[in-house]
C-alpha cells in the first residue's frame, strides 16, 4: 500500500466539508440523498483506493474539481443554479447576452465531465493497466461517451419511480424532450477538447 500524498489529504477534507454545505438548506431535500449520498460512500472509499492505485496529484485535482462542482450544483437541483441573479448584480444578464431561455449550469457540469474525466481515465489505464497510450485515450473517449449514456438512462428510470413533481426536479430537463441528448453532446464535446490534455498526462506516465 501506498501513501496517500498531504495535498490529496486535503482534496478529501475539502470534499468532506462541501457535502453538508451542499446538503443546507438545499431546494429540494427530497432529492439530496440521490446526488450527495454517492459523495459520501466515495468519501468512505477514497483513502483505500488511493493508497492502492495511487494518483498524481493532477489526476486527483480533477476529480476533486468535478465533485466540488456537482455538490455546488446539487444545492440548487442543478436547474435552478441561481448565476443569472448572481451576474445582474454585477450589471450583466448573462442569459440574455448569450441568448440562452433555460438554466445552463447542468450543460456546464456534464461538459465538465468530460473535460476532467480525461486525463484521470488516460493516467489510470496507463499507469495501473499497463496500456498503450493510444488504447488509453480511445478508451478514455468511449468511458466518457458510455457513461453519459448509462447515466441519463438511469435519470430516466429513476424519476420514473418518483412524484411528478420531483421527477421533474431531479431530471431537470427544463421541458427540453432533447435534453439528455444535449447533456451527452456537452460531455463528449469536453472530452474530445480534453485529449491533447489526456494524452500528455499518459505520455509522463508512460516516461515514469
Amino acid at each position: 500500500m501506498n501513501q496517500v500524498p498531504r495535498l490529496q489529504w486535503g482534496m478529501l477534507a475539502l470534499v468532506a466539508i462541501a457535502v453538508p454545505i451542499s446538503i443546507y438548506e438545499a431546494l429540494y431535500p427530497a432529492n439530496t440523498w440521490l446526488q450527495v449520498g454517492p459523495v459520501g460512500v466515495g468519501l468512505l472509499v477514497a483513502p483505500w483506493a488511493l493508497r492502492r492505485w495511487p494518483l498524481t496529484n493532477l489526476a486527483a485535482g480533477c476529480v476533486t474539481a468535478f465533485i466540488l462542482m456537482h455538490l455546488f450544483a446539487a444545492t440548487w437541483s442543478y436547474s435552478y443554479v441561481p448565476y443569472e441573479r448572481w451576474s445582474l448584480a454585477f450589471g450583466t444578464d448573462i442569459d440574455k447576452a448569450l441568448g440562452w431561455n433555460r438554466n445552463m449550469f447542468d450543460r456546464a457540469v456534464h461538459f465538465a465531465f468530460g473535460l476532467l474525466s480525461m486525463p484521470v481515465c488516460a493516467e489510470v489505464l496507463v499507469r495501473h493497466a499497463g496500456a498503450s497510450r493510444r488504447f488509453a485515450l480511445s478508451f478514455a473517449l468511449l468511458f466518457v461517451l458510455g457513461t453519459s449514456c448509462l447515466y441519463e438512462i438511469f435519470e430516466w428510470s429513476l424519476t420514473m419511480t418518483l412524484a411528478p413533481a420531483d421527477a421533474g426536479a431531479y431530471n431537470g430537463e427544463q421541458g427540453d424532450p432533447f435534453d439528455s441528448q444535449k447533456d451527452m453532446a456537452m460531455a463528449a464535446l469536453g472530452a474530445l477538447l480534453a485529449l491533447p490534455w489526456a494524452r500528455q498526462c499518459a505520455l509522463k506516465c508512460e516516461k515514469t
